[in-house]
Order: structure tokens, then C-alpha cells, then sequence
């Protein structure tokens, strides 16, 4: 038996730093040139022809990584293409409809809309001609449709545009930007919707703490959780708020869903004139229904980010304030 020391020694003196499969990086080294040599050809053609629908149209439906090189030149990612797909799907907008030419591919409304994969979506580029047209569509004149703009990050929405199509430079530039920053925009404490909450409370001169409940410590410290907001303090909860606002799809949503619901039964237990709020949101619980119907079961009153929703919840908060 080696000892502590040697083990240690191991992996200080032989450590690789980073793994490295040379047959794989091979191959993806490949994957990667036929994406460049696509967009050079696709480059030429602009450069030639101008930027038409019909080049992108072709781009789409003849060349195997047509979809994956534009998203490339335009920043856009797998996933962000399928939140925008799903969203499509659910909104009924005319002028939406009429851009991607919905009645001709989604005949028929789906009851439990669940999100396409990435093999979906590129099937239906490849074997859909209405499809196809609508994708090329989404990019051309997507960031002029109110619906998409309204719904859309502007970081997102901005690679809509038929700007970026062009091969022009500071495009370019900018979609390097993009997508160097996505990730540090992505992790902003002010993207996180609790923010909108905090502002809300502050507006109305309403006090809130975080935290752990001083019951639950005591009562049921192996089941309690931190709430997103205690309203108005640890003391006296009038309300408890806990947000959940999914942009994906998670395998954990179900198990989400039963912690709240335990969180419910526990409140009712030791805080039972206490209301337990959760405010709901995100495409990622509209197209997990059976998760959502269960999630909501855990909360006296449910909520969203919607402006209306927001000015429901002040309301309530501020009356039962007053009144108590």
C-alpha cells in the first residue's frame, strides 16, 4: 500500500494539466475547418450575390453544418435557438406566425409542449421547406417583430439582424464580444429576477429579511431550506417568497417541485397564518407542464414577472401589511 505522501506525489509530479485525446481533437480539428471553409464559401457568395434569403435558404438546405454556421456568425447559441423555437411555438402572434410561416409546419396545436432537441430542429431545416424559409426569416427580420423584442434579452435579441449577416467588421467584432461575455452576462446579479422583487419591496417601503426561518431550526433542521424573502422579518412572516424562474429544461424540475411542496407543509405546520408565495416563470415550466401543475400545488398564491402579476403582488403584500 502506496502512503498518503506518495499518492499526493503522484498527482503533483504526473499531473497532465489538461486531458488531452489527440485521436478526438483530431477530428473535432476537422469539424471545425469544414464550419470556416463554410462560412468563407457562404462569404464569397455574399460577396458576390449580396445578401439574399434564397443564399441562406440553399445554405440550409445543402450543406450539412449550413444551420451551425450561421448560428456561428451571428453568435447565436444551440440553446438560445431552441428557447427562440419553443417560444413559436406557444405564442400565437400574427405577425410572428406570418415571419416563420407556422401554419405550414405546426398544423396542429400540441398539448404538452415539451422542447425540441437539437436533432429535431436540424431535421426539420433539412426536410422542411417552410421551416427552413421561416428559420431564414427569424434571422433576416426577427428583431423587427414586437413580440420578440418585448420577450427577448436585448443581448440576444440584437443577433437577429440582418447586420449580422454581412461578413462587415465591426459586426463581426461585435459577435466576438457577445459571445466572449456571454457567460460573466449570464452570471450578473442584476439578470437574476429576485432583483425586480427586491426593487418592488423597497418602492413600497416594505421590509424583508433572507435566510432561515427560526422555526424551522428548531422544529425541522434537516428539512428547512434558505427563503428568497421573509416578509417582513424572521419574527413575524406575514409572507414567504421563493422565485423560480427556469429559462431550460431540467431533469431537477420534478424534484423542485416536491421540495416546495414539503416547504409548503412544513410552513402550514409551524407558521400556519403565514402565506407561502412562489413566483413561477420561465419558458423552462411552460414546457414541463406536469412539473408545473405539481410546483404550484405547493403555494398559497403563485406569481410571475409579468407586469400585471407584479402589480398583483404589491397590492396583496401592501393591504395584508397594512391590515395587520
Amino acid at each position: 500500500m502506496r502512503t498518503n505522501e506518495e499518492k499526493f506525489r503522484t498527482v503533483i509530479d504526473k499531473n497532465t494539466f489538461y486531458f488531452y485525446n489527440k485521436k478526438f481533437e483530431h477530428e473535432y480539428e476537422g469539424y471545425i475547418n469544414s464550419l470556416k471553409e463554410t462560412l468563407l464559401v457562404l462569404e464569397n457568395d455574399i460577396r458576390i450575390n449580396g445578401i439574399k434569403k434564397e443564399v441562406f435558404v440553399n445554405l440550409l438546405k445543402n450543406k450539412a453544418n449550413g444551420l451551425v454556421s450561421i448560428l456561428a456568425l451571428t453568435g447565436i447559441s444551440n440553446e438560445t435557438l431552441k428557447r427562440i423555437t419553443t417560444l413559436i411555438r406557444v405564442v400565437d402572434d400574427k405577425e410572428l406566425n406570418e415571419l416563420v410561416n407556422k401554419k405550414h409546419w405546426l398544423c396542429e396545436e400540441e398539448e404538452d409542449i415539451r422542447e425540441w432537441t437539437d436533432n429535431k430542429i436540424h431535421n426539420m431545416v433539412k426536410n422542411n421547406k417552410e421551416f427552413r424559409e421561416g428559420i431564414v426569416n427569424l434571422f433576416f427580420e426577427g428583431a423587427t417583430i414586437p413580440i420578440l423584442s418585448k420577450t427577448i434579452p436585448l443581448f440576444e435579441i440584437k443577433k437577429l439582424s440582418i447586420s449580422k449577416l454581412g461578413f462587415k467588421l465591426p459586426e463581426m467584432i461585435d459577435t466576438l464580444i457577445r459571445y466572449k461575455e456571454k457567460g460573466s452576462y449570464s452570471g450578473k446579479k442584476d439578470r437574476n429576477p429576485e432583483i425586480v422583487i427586491e426593487e418592488l419591496l423597497k418602492e413600497v417601503g416594505i421590509g424583508y429579511e433572507k435566510g432561515d426561518l427560526n422555526k424551522l431550526i428548531l422544529n425541522a433542521y434537516d428539512q428547512k431550506r434558505t427563503m428568497d424573502f421573509i416578509i417582513p422579518n424572521k419574527e413575524s412572516p406575514i409572507f414567504i417568497v421563493e422565485c423560480s424562474f427556469l429559462a431550460t429544461t431540467s431533469s431537477g424540475q420534478g424534484d423542485k417541485s416536491k421540495t416546495e411542496i414539503s416547504i409548503g407543509q412544513l410552513l402550514s405546520e409551524h407558521y400556519p397564518t403565514t402565506k407561502f408565495i412562489g413566483f413561477v416563470d420561465g419558458i423552462g415550466w411552460y414546457v414541463r407542464q406536469g412539473d408545473l401543475m405539481r410546483m404550484v400545488g405547493a403555494y398559497d398564491d403563485v406569481f410571475t414577472f409579468h407586469e400585471d402579476e407584479l402589480n398583483r403582488f404589491r397590492d396583496i403584500v401592501i393591504e395584508r401589511i397594512n391590515n395587520d
